[in-house]
């Protein structure tokens, strides 16, 4: 009986420890799937974080090509091509992105993504930072980080220094228009003297002013005056309501948030150096544009190659027309030689008044054919200073008794300013958001001639966007991602 009882003492002992090896094992086994289920929800939250930059990035890795390559510009094309340009397109390329990415197939036997399941419920793209945002501020800051690694001080100090110059002689406010004519008005208010005809009846004796017939030649078109044959002129014409600075545009959020915008002096000149360099002008045109003055066409915004080269020559020669006047005001030895042609006309010998005005009506025509002939001269790729000495006058008095109405050949050479100088001042006197937007025009033009980019637009490429992301498992997860990414 004894050695009975033993055997069933043993026996409790062991139903003790197996009650507790179970309970153990079921509080170990409670803690092992709570990390574990922990685990997978950290993973989860990792790998869904990943996807998305993974996503993101290769959103941002479509960047357009022919703007890289042609302008040195990172934007992504939401149209990709086509003519439906809707954020929605690159929303649906970075869920494909992300969906590819948590979807694909691993060599080895065992899979995370089917441990964890994942899938993007939904992808949504917006405020974007489009190029034409802020007036075109967008574009110009890439355009200024290009610039960045460009050694440019040089130039900014002579173009800073030119435009002051160019300020301090009025070369665009000044009315030498007005003047000349208020002169003419005066000398038209004084009666002439008469003499008898042949057949006894009073006649105005002639004045016969040399201005006259320089006066008369003002009006037509520059370019053949100071040209010639302007058959050589490209007369490539374009719609404009085509391009970004004349149709509706889609609008974003700006400049990415954090990041500067372009303005104040330098920049401007900056930006200018980056249209010298991107750009073709009159004399060195590209083979890839579209219209060939583009620097040309951003300066006066015409519609097609003639019109703008003629309205920047048309503004040349005025400037040229302002700083000799100024000149050969101060010129007493010219001075002098147009008071002895005024004074030698038969009617100011008979009305001496006359002769200060006529005088001054000659400066003003000699002055006027010598700027066609300093235009003719740039064009030709000779030089010009911005303000002359009696060195540097090319034209004699003779020659606007002798006036044809074309510019004369002096010939190229000379010291000074050349007609690329005068178009940097000219385009740095123009309003930054005026440059922006026509530079784009630029863009547009040209990479629409490239292959597949038939509709390409300017307000359809981004640089930075926000997407917010909804992710979730099959095992009843989810969560939600926003982020900003760009170019920075």
């Amino acid at each position: 009986m004894r050695r009975q009882q033993c055997n069933w003492g043993i026996a409790v002992q062991k139903g003790y420890i197996t009650v507790y090896l179970s309970l153990s094992l079921a509080l170990i086994l409670s803690f092992i799937l709570t990390f574990v289920e922990g685990a997978r929800m950290s993973v989860i939250r990792m790998e869904a974080e990943c996807v998305a930059d993974i996503g993101m990035n290769s959103v941002l890795a479509e960047f357009h090509r022919e703007l890289l390559e042609q302008y040195d510009l990172l934007f992504v094309d939401m149209s990709y091509g086509t003519a439906r340009r809707r954020p929605e397109n690159s929303a649906e390329h970075l869920r494909v992105y992300m969906k590819n990415n948590f979807t694909g197939q691993h060599t080895g036997g065992f899979s995370v993504r089917d441990w964890l399941a994942l899938s993007v419920d939904k992808a949504v793209v917006k405020e974007l930072s489009i190029a034409s945002d802020d007036g075109g501020n967008v574009m110009k800051r890439q355009a200024l980080e290009y610039m960045e690694q460009a050694s440019v001080e040089g130039m900014l100090a002579k173009v800073i220094g030119l435009v002051g110059e160019t300020e301090a002689l009025e070369l665009d406010t000044r009315d030498i228009d007005g003047e000349r004519n208020s002169i003419q008005e005066q000398i038209d208010a004084i009666e002439l003297p008469k003499k008898r005809d042949e057949d006894g009846n009073l006649v105005e004796i002639a004045l016969n002013n040399p201005a006259d017939k320089v006066n008369t030649s003002r009006g037509g078109m520059v370019l053949h005056k100071v040209i010639g044959d302007v058959s050589q002129i490209p007369n490539t014409a374009i719609y404009q309501e085509d391009y970004i600075s004349h149709r509706e545009k889609m609008t974003g959020i700006g400049v990415q948030p954090g990041l500067s915008v372009p303005s104040g002096i330098m920049d401007d000149l900056l930006f200018d150096c980056y249209l010298f360099d991107k750009c073709g002008w009159y004399g060195k045109e590209l083979d890839k544009s579209l219209l060939k003055y583009q620097i040309e066409y951003i300066i006066a915004g015409k519609d097609s190659d003639i019109k703008n080269l003629e309205t920047v020559v048309k503004r040349l020669v005025r400037w040229r027309e302002v700083a000799n006047v100024v000149y050969i005001f101060s010129d007493s030895a010219k001075c002098m030689e147009a008071q002895i042609v005024a004074l030698a006309l038969s009617a100011v010998l008979l009305v001496p008044e006359l002769a200060e005005l006529v005088k001054y009506s000659i400066l003003f025509a000699w002055a006027y054919v010598e700027s066609l002939a300093d235009v003719k001269c740039l064009m030709q790729g000779g030089r010009v200073p911005l303000m002359k000495t009696s060195a540097d006058w090319k034209t004699r008095i003779g020659d606007i008794i002798n006036f044809s109405g074309k510019a004369l050949d002096t010939g190229g050479g000379g010291h000074g300013l050349n007609y690329q100088d005068y178009l940097r001042i000219m385009l740095f006197l123009e309003k930054s958001q005026t440059k922006n937007m026509r530079a784009m025009d630029i863009m547009e033009m040209d990479i629409r001639l490239t292959p597949g980019n038939t509709h390409f637009c300017m307000d359809s490429c981004f640089d930075s966007y926000l997407a917010d992301i909804s992710i979730s498992s099959a095992f009843g997860y989810h969560c939600d991602i926003r982020k900003r990414y760009g170019y920075h």
